[in-house]
């Protein structure tokens, strides 16, 4: 008989888990509090509109790969990807925008009309972040931050000097480049890090490889199309869902997760994977001796900011969007102080809008547009609908700016999401959006624990454990759960009762 593992949540770093415990032969089942998978990356449909609630970036298309090749398939047996090009706009304060084109030769030529001598640059910039992406992809972040031994390697000693640890992304890109708008569109990927460009390691300026060379993707449908098709890989391994099913506590025996407990109602397992919020699990599902973590503890976390979401459907066609653009038309400096330095409803916000409609004619209604706008925003604020609604007045009344459109009069539906839905649907620590900032006192073994200390067989996944935020960790960091499963119960015992 099977060894049993219960998975808590049905995100993407639950899937994730659920797919690759049971594959290595132990009978799964995962334990999700809302009516369906994908957590974040849900999908929401309102009058004729499909938007995705989260993510709305393909980024990694070759983690996605992976995951799937792993259970002998490729993201085209589930969904049909799209490379966007342009990639995506941005507009400056200026009121200048530029298109960021997908082809290499053509991006080249784009900075070095912005900046004389740029193209020479950006090509020595990229192989620098070809070379981190190499490295913190398919190296540094497949370990499971247990132990700085893991990292005691004599191979990975010469990365860690060409991986600009000590470094700032500020400091590392003005080395390369002085033209602002560049600069600007440098460090956006790495905002919703967790940090300042100014207080974040060049390191991740692997993104920027991923962003320029790897490219912006789009699976047609949405990205919930991703969770979809992971949940149909996990049920081709014989995992077995339960939604609706909210988790009260994990039972423990001796110091040993031997169960979860859902209202009265006890389910046993041999181990325990916890993909849901990590703050919630500790200080709400276990007793207080048996938390890695205390209070105080996640009191000092350096969270990613938070997010006001606005779901819009809009009953015309809108020029001067893509599917993608950023209005980095406001100081992002003033913007990223209110988020990460002094807390507060910023002044001015950058904000984002996708508008999957342009790419997709199924996210709409026939002449529609489908419009997903997001403001960064830091955590645990006072949410209001009066904060909602001026909030959304402003980005309109820029978006019809920068446009030069009525949009206001067209708007046909109309949802706001924030600080208290994020902590209802997801129970997530302060309302964040995107788990703990990647900052360099919280990078790998510095990462809450993966695995419990007080109580054996029970691990976590997810953005607030290793290897961090974003769609593609959240999928490796199930996978080295589950590993860690199989390396405690061995692989006989996958298979014995």
């Amino acid at each position: 008989m099977k060894r049993k593992v219960a998975v808590i949540g049905a995100g993407f770093a639950g899937l994730a888990a659920a797919a690759y415990a049971a594959k290595a032969g132990f009978d799964v089942s995962v334990y999700e509090k809302n009516h369906g998978t994908g957590g974040r990356g849900r999908k929401y449909e309102a009058d004729g509109f499909t938007f995705d609630m989260g993510p709305s970036w393909y980024w990694m298309p070759d983690v996605f790969e992976d995951f799937f090749r792993a259970f002998g398939h490729t993201a085209s047996d589930f969904y049909q990807l799209k490379r966007l090009d342009p990639s995506y706009r941005v507009y400056f304060s200026d009121g200048s925008h530029v298109d960021l084109p997908a082809d290499m030769e053509q991006y080249l030529a784009l900075v070095e009309s912005m900046e004389r001598g740029a193209a020479a640059k950006m090509r020595k910039f990229l192989k620098e972040a070809e070379y981190k992406y190499n490295i913190g992809m398919g190296d540094f972040v497949n370990r499971p931050g247990l132990s700085w031994l893991e990292f005691a390697d004599p191979r990975l000693l010469p990365a860690v000097f060409r991986l600009h640890m000590f470094s700032s992304m500020s400091t590392y890109i003005r080395k390369h480049f002085k033209d602002e708008r560049l600069v600007r569109i440098l460090e956006f990927p790495v905002i919703f890090l967790g940090a300042k460009p100014a207080q974040t390691p060049a390191m991740y300026s692997l993104m920027n490889y991923a962003d320029i060379a790897l490219g912006t993707w789009y699976p047609m449908g949405g990205m919930w199309r991703i969770a979809d098709a992971m949940e149909q890989v996990c049920r081709q391994q014989g995992v077995q869902f339960h939604f609706n099913s909210t988790v009260s506590s994990i039972i423990t025996e001796n110091k040993r997760a031997t169960g979860l407990s859902l209202g009265g109602a006890d389910v046993q397992a041999d181990a325990v994977i916890a993909a849901a919020d990590y703050h919630h699990v500790e200080q709400n599902l276990l007793p207080r001796e048996q938390r890695n973590y205390d209070e105080r503890y996640w009191s000092t976390r350096r969270m990613s900011p938070s997010c006001l979401l606005y779901y819009v459907g809009v009953n015309r066609r809108i020029d001067g969007l893509l599917h993608h653009t950023l209005f980095f038309d406001r100081d992002m400096d003033s913007h990223m102080t209110q988020i990460y330095d002094h807390p507060q409803w910023p002044t001015e916000p950058l904000f984002y809008v996708s508008a999957p409609s342009k790419t997709d004619p199924h996210v709409a209604p026939d002449g529609y547009e489908n419009l997903f706008i997001l403001i960064p925003i830091a955590t645990d604020l006072d949410d209001t609908e009066e904060v909602r609604d001026c909030y959304f007045d402003m980005v309109m009344q820029r978006l019809e700016q920068r446009t030069g459109q009525s949009i206001r009069p067209h708007v046909v539906y109309k949802r706001a999401y924030a600080h208290r839905e994020f902590k209802t649907d997801y129970n997530a620590f302060g309302g964040n959006a995107f788990g703990l900032a990647n900052t360099l006192s919280q990078t790998a073994i510095l990462k809450p624990s993966l695995r419990s200390r007080y109580v054996s067989h029970l691990f976590f996944a997810g953005q607030l454990t290793t290897p961090g935020p974003g769609v593609p960790p959240s999928l490796i960091s199930g996978r080295l759960a589950a590993q860690q499963v199989a390396q405690m119960l061995g692989t006989r015992a996958a298979t014995e009762h």
